[in-house]
C-alpha cells in the first residue's frame, strides 16, 4: 500500500519591499467608488489620483439613433412645401427646402432685419383683391337712447380671424410693386375709418355696422380700437347706450327704493360697461382694468380699476349711467424719453424736461416678424403676439411669502417707478389719464403709467422668436368691455359730443407733445397708415438689397381674364 503524502504548501510571493517585515500590512489602492470625496491629511493625493483615473478612462462612443419625424410633422411639411395653402398657422423655419430664414442683411448683431421665408408660393390673381371685411349676420336689435330713433342692429361677425392663442393677425394684400417682399404688403379693411377693431376683440363681441357700437350677451368681454397711441396727448369719448340706470328687458325702470335686491336686479338688467386704455397684452376675455396692462373705469360707483383692484374715484353715490359721455385723455412722454426709461438711462435729477429728440440715425428700427397666411379668401400677416410677463403677474398677485416678510420688517421690492430694477415695472414720467364726464373735468385717476416699449414688452416664448423688437404697434389702445347686455358707442373724433377745451397748464413740455389741447385719436389713425406704408417700403428695399439689388420678375397679369375683376381699373397699390 502506497504511503499517503500530504500536499506541499505553496510558497508566498516575494514581498515588493523585502526590507520590510512581512507582518506589516500593506496599503491597498483605493477603488474608484471608495475614494473619499475630500482629501485629508492621511490621503492628500485623493484628488490627483481621481483625476488621473478619470483621464485614463476612454470615452464611450455610442451610436446616434436616427430621429424620425412624427406623422403630423410629415403632413405639415408636405402641405407647406407642395401646396399653396398652409396646414399650420406658422410655418416651421427648420423644414428643409421651405421656411428657411435668410437672416438680416448684414452679420452685425446691431443691424436687424425682418425675417424672410422662401416657401411662399406665388400669389394668385384673387390675392390682389382688396381685403374683405367680416361677414355680418344679424343677431338682435337694441333700442336707442332717443325713442324716435331706429333701434340699433347688432351683428355677429364670421369669416374673420381674431387675435388669439398668442398670435396677432393683420390684413395684407398682394401688390406687384413689392416683388422682393413676396408681393405682400399691409392693408386696411372695411370700414376704412378709426373704429373698434373686428379682429382685436373677443369673438363674443357683437358690432353694429359702423363698428363703433358694441355689446355682448356673455360676461365681461373686451374690444380694442384699431388705433394705438405711443406719445403725446390724445382724447376720445365713449357714450353708454345700455348700462346702469337703464330699463330692464320688459321695459321696467330700475327701482329707486331701498330694496338692495331690487336695485341690483335693475342694475343687472341693463348690463355693465367699463372703459379705459389697454395695451396689447391685456386679456380680451376680461374687463378693462383686470390686469396690469389696462387702466379702466367702472360704471358702478364710478370706481377706477387697475390690476382688478377697484378704488373710489367719483363722488360717493355717483354712477356712470346710460346716456353719460365719458371723455378719456391720455398723456404720454416722447418716445425718446420712453426709450431712456426702458434702457436704464433715465436720471430724474437730469431729465426734468421731455425734450428728447427721437428721430436721429440711432433710433431703434421697427422690425416686424411676420408671414402672410391665407384664410377664408383673405390674406393675413401672422406674427407672434406680445405676452404678459411674470414680473407684472407677480405684481398683480404677490407671493404670500413676500407679504409675510414685509410684515416682519424685511426689505421688499420697490413699487413701480421709472428706475425700477425690473424693466416691466418701470413707469413713464409725466404720464397720466384724465377723465371727463359730459364735458366736465372729473379728475386724474391714473398717473405714472407702465412702459410698453421692449424689453418691457416681450413676445410669446417659442422657437424662432426674437425679443427686444418693436413692431410699431405697441402702445395704449382705447378699450371697452361690456357685460351681459351692456352697450357703448365710441367717438374717436374729430366731431366730439363734448369737445375738449384748451388747457393752459400743460404737463408735457417736449417738442412732440406740447399741445394746449389733446388731439383726437382719429388723427393718429392717418399717421398709423403712413407709418405702415413707410415700413413696407423699408422692408421691400431691405429684401431687394439681400437679393443683390436684382429685382424679382413681376407677375404677368396683363392677359389674365380675371384682372378686371380682381384689380379693377386702378392700380392695386392704391389701397
Amino acid at each position: 500500500m502506497a504511503e499517503h503524502q500530504s500536499p506541499k504548501p505553496e510558497s508566498n510571493p516575494p514581498s515588493p519591499h523585502p526590507a520590510m517585515g512581512s507582518s506589516i500590512p500593506q496599503k491597498r489602492a483605493y477603488e474608484d467608488e471608495h475614494i473619499p470625496a475630500v482629501s485629508s491629511p492621511l490621503n492628500p493625493d485623493v484628488t490627483s489620483s481621481r483625476q488621473s483615473r478619470v483621464k485614463e478612462k476612454a470615452p464611450i462612443h455610442r451610436e446616434q439613433r436616427e430621429k424620425k419625424e412624427s406623422l403630423k410633422k410629415r403632413e405639415s411639411k408636405a402641405s407647406s412645401v407642395n401646396g399653396a395653402d398652409f396646414s399650420r398657422g406658422t410655418p416651421d423655419r427648420n423644414i428643409g427646402g421651405g421656411g428657411k430664414y435668410d437672416g438680416p442683411l448684414t452679420s452685425s448683431a446691431s443691424v436687424l432685419g425682418p425675417p424672410r421665408y422662401n416657401m411662399l408660393p406665388a400669389p394668385k390673381p384673387l390675392d390682389y383683391q382688396p381685403p374683405r371685411g367680416p361677414v355680418l349676420t344679424p343677431h338682435h336689435t337694441k333700442p336707442t337712447l332717443k325713442p324716435e330713433d331706429e333701434p340699433t342692429q347688432f351683428y355677429e361677425i364670421s369669416e374673420y380671424v381674431h387675435n388669439r392663442k398668442g398670435f396677432r393677425y393683420i390684413h395684407c394684400v398682394a401688390d406687384p410693386a413689392f416683388p422682393s417682399s413676396h408681393y405682400y404688403r399691409q392693408s386696411e379693411t372695411e370700414p376704412f375709418v378709426p373704429c373698434i377693431s373686428f379682429g382685436d376683440s373677443s369673438p363674443h363681441i357683437l358690432f353694429d355696422q359702423s363698428a363703433k357700437q358694441i355689446t355682448t350677451e356673455k360676461g365681461f368681454r373686451m374690444a380694442r380700437a384699431n388705433v394705438s397711441v405711443r406719445e403725446g396727448r390724445w382724447y376720445w369719448e365713449c357714450r353708454i347706450t345700455s348700462g346702469v340706470g337703464g330699463a330692464g328687458p320688459e321695459g321696467a325702470e330700475p327701482s329707486t327704493g331701498t330694496d338692495s335686491k331690487a336695485n341690483s336686479q335693475a342694475v343687472r338688467s341693463g348690463g355693465h360697461v367699463r372703459i379705459g386704455w389697454a395695451r396689447r397684452e391685456a386679456n380680451l376675455e376680461a374687463p378693462v382694468g383686470f390686469d396690469a396692462y389696462s387702466y379702466g373705469l367702472r360704471d358702478v360707483a364710478g370706481q377706477k380699476v387697475h390690476q382688478s383692484r377697484p378704488k373710489n374715484f367719483f363722488q360717493a353715490g355717483e354712477d356712470i349711467k346710460e346716456g353719460d359721455v365719458i371723455g378719456l385723455e391720455i398723456n404720454l412722454p416722447s418716445l425718446g424719453m420712453h426709450r431712456k426709461v426702458v434702457e436704464g438711462h433715465y436720471n430724474p435729477a437730469v431729465d426734468v424736461s421731455d425734450d428728447v429728440e427721437d428721430h436721429g440715425a440711432e433710433t431703434p428700427d421697427v422690425v416686424r416678424d411676420r408671414i402672410p397666411v391665407p384664410y377664408k379668401n383673405n390674406n393675413y400677416f401672422e406674427q407672434v403676439e406680445y405676452q404678459p410677463t411674470k414680473d407684472l403677474e407677480d405684481l398683480m398677485n404677490p407671493s404670500p411669502l413676500a407679504a409675510s416678510s414685509a410684515s416682519n420688517g424685511a426689505a421688499t421690492d420697490p413699487p413701480p417707478n421709472p428706475t425700477h430694477p425690473l424693466v416691466p415695472l418701470r413707469t413713464l414720467p409725466g404720464s397720466s389719464i384724465n377723465i371727463y364726464r359730459n364735458g366736465k373735468f372729473v379728475g386724474t385717476p391714473f398717473t405714472d403709467l407702465l412702459s410698453f416699449l421692449p424689453p418691457a414688452s416681450k413676445p410669446l416664448a417659442q422657437p424662432g422668436t426674437r425679443e427686444g423688437l418693436d413692431d410699431g404697434m405697441l402702445g395704449y389702445f382705447p378699450a371697452i368691455s361690456v357685460y351681459r347686455g351692456g352697450a357703448a358707442e365710441v367717438n374717436l373724433g374729430p366731431d366730439f359730443w363734448y369737445p375738449p377745451v384748451e388747457d393752459e397748464d400743460v404737463d408735457m413740455v417736449g417738442p412732440e407733445t406740447r399741445t394746449k389741447k389733446p388731439r383726437p385719436v382719429c388723427e393718429r389713425y392717418n399717421e398709423q397708415i403712413a407709418e405702415d406704408i413707410t415700413y413696407d417700403l423699408v422692408d421691400e428695399v431691405d429684401f431687394w438689397l439681400r437679393d443683390g439689388g436684382v429685382s424679382q420678375p413681376k407677375p404677368n397679369l396683363v392677359n389674365d381674364p380675371t384682372r378686371a375683376a380682381t384689380l379693377g381699373p386702378s392700380s392695386p397699390s392704391q389701397n
